[in-house]
């Protein structure tokens, strides 16, 4: 993934979220197609889309499942050759309102301290774009391999090589 700001935006607020929620789609199309690709770094993003729901848990919590649908083109990394690849990935997360408290010296956040808890925000105006391309990436193979190709690593020569100690050895006695 690039170090680029994401390519596709979609903003809502979370604060005009009813109990009933909502339905979102994030969606990339022509020419933001070839950006995500590029932030994606895969040679390809022939289609992106993803129908997301959105429902408010209590005042400060927010429910978000989604299903992303993907084809993207990689390198197969054994034999270089363009293959594409279909994704299909379903996500649930859970976020928490914690808005930011300002104290002298700076601004203090508050945080309930454990790994399992719901991702954090302290905006309601919201990017859904932003955990949707996270999946996404989540869900791309990193060593994409074309069905049928396996690695076979080079043979072993006959004669073993010389240690690297012995070679300093002679190096340092000139010869």
């Amino acid at each position: 993934m690039s170090d680029e700001a994401a390519p596709i935006r979609h903003m809502v607020d979370l604060g005009k979220l009813s109990l009933a929620g909502s339905r979102a789609s994030v969606t990339a199309k022509g020419d933001e197609l070839a950006a995500l690709a590029r932030w994606l770094e895969v040679e390809a993003v022939n289609a992106f889309d993803a129908a997301v729901t959105l429902r408010r848990v209590s005042q400060a919590r927010f429910a978000l499942e989604g299903d992303i649908t993907a084809e993207i083109v990689q390198n197969c990394v054994v034999t270089l050759e363009p293959m594409t690849t279909r994704i299909e990935r379903h996500f649930v997360r859970e976020l928490h309102y914690t808005p930011r408290v300002h104290v002298e010296g700076g601004v203090l956040t508050l945080s309930a301290g454990d790994e399992d808890v719901p991702e954090e925000i302290d905006h309601l105006d919201y990017d859904l774009a932003v955990p949707v391309l996270e999946e996404l990436v989540l869900a791309i193979d990193p060593y994409p391999r074309k069905d049928g190709t396996s690695f076979a690593s080079p043979q072993k020569p006959d004669v073993a090589p010389e240690s690297p100690f012995a070679v300093l050895k002679r190096l340092k006695l000139g010869g």
